[in-house]
């Protein structure tokens, strides 16, 4: 049967939605629309093949986008495939590892850590001059969680005998969902977050009084309608607060890779590490962190 790309798209995109999370089902639709559809529609399945898939690659290349973006396209292209090889739609799938004709991509991650010595610069100054948003930071520096998960962090995650929190949400992109590996975690609380969070905790009740609300925010940290944090606004402060400390800009998720770095120069173990981290694998650790 002659079905077009663009047509079975729609029916894979359909089909993806009830398993995977939405931001990459998001993904998959901007890379049909932005990269894929603009060369291939029109075209039959079947009429594609692995020689127009190499073309592809290396025209997206010449236009200046990186390997790991073209892999990322080209696996796409080839998940597609694999659906319409279950539907007997075709009977070869063109994209398939992509590696034979891309260039090799290091698996070692760019990543940016603070310092001990830069990291209590910098909380001592958020302190100081953003004391209502210091817990916040204190608990990302200390936990290592996505800022996702630290602003879907509710008050029942929060075990403050066992000094741990159970790490079962991710709020991105205005929805609710589960964490990146799809399973919750348990990582430890330091003595110092512990007592900033029990603090944090007994003023968020008064507050409840005085504001009149019937019961708190279930949210460790929301503003002042009790609503979960703005990701850009938490952003655009921590980048303020860095520059105010006299510290280098780094990304709010180099807060996670200062967690993982101060674990191991303090003599954690990289399987203690990847539990805490909530990686897949010892192999995404070591292919972080193993330089460390």
């Amino acid at each position: 049967t002659s079905v077009t790309l663009e047509a079975y798209a729609e029916t894979f995109l359909e089909r993806i939605e009830q398993t995977c999370k939405h931001t990459t089902h998001d993904d998959y639709r901007k890379i049909f629309d932005r990269y894929v559809l603009p060369v291939f529609r029109g075209q039959d399945l079947q009429q594609i093949t692995r020689e127009k898939v190499k073309a592809f690659a290396v025209g997206c290349l010449q236009r200046g986008l990186s390997a790991k973006t073209v892999q990322n396209i080209i696996r796409t292209i080839s998940s597609l495939f694999s659906h319409a090889l279950e539907d007997n739609l075709v009977t070869v799938n063109p994209a398939l590892r992509p590696g034979k004709f891309l260039p090799k991509i290091s698996k070692r991650r760019s990543i940016n850590p603070l310092t001990g010595q830069e990291l209590a610069l910098f909380l001592a100054y958020t302190k100081t001059m953003a004391p209502i948003l210091y817990p916040a930071f204190l608990c990302a520096a200390r936990t290592g969680l996505r800022q996702g998960e630290l602003l879907a962090l509710q008050w029942e995650d929060i075990n403050f005998a066992g000094r741990f929190v159970e790490v079962r949400r991710n709020f991105t992109h205005g929805k609710m969902t589960t964490p990146k590996s799809g399973e919750s975690r348990r990582v430890d609380l330091s003595r110092e977050l512990t007592a900033t969070l029990e603090t944090l905790q007994l003023d968020r009740q008064f507050q409840a009084v005085a504001r009149g609300w019937k019961e708190g925010p279930p949210w460790v940290f929301c503003n002042e309608k009790g609503q979960p944090l703005n990701q850009n606004r938490i952003r655009l402060k921590f980048f303020r607060l860095l520059k105010g400390a006299g510290v280098r800009q780094v990304r709010f998720h180099d807060l996670r890779h200062s967690f993982a770095s101060l674990l191991l120069q303090n003599g954690e173990s990289p399987v203690y590490v990847k539990d805490q981290m909530g990686h897949s694998s010892i192999q995404v650790t070591v292919d972080l962190y193993g330089h460390l």
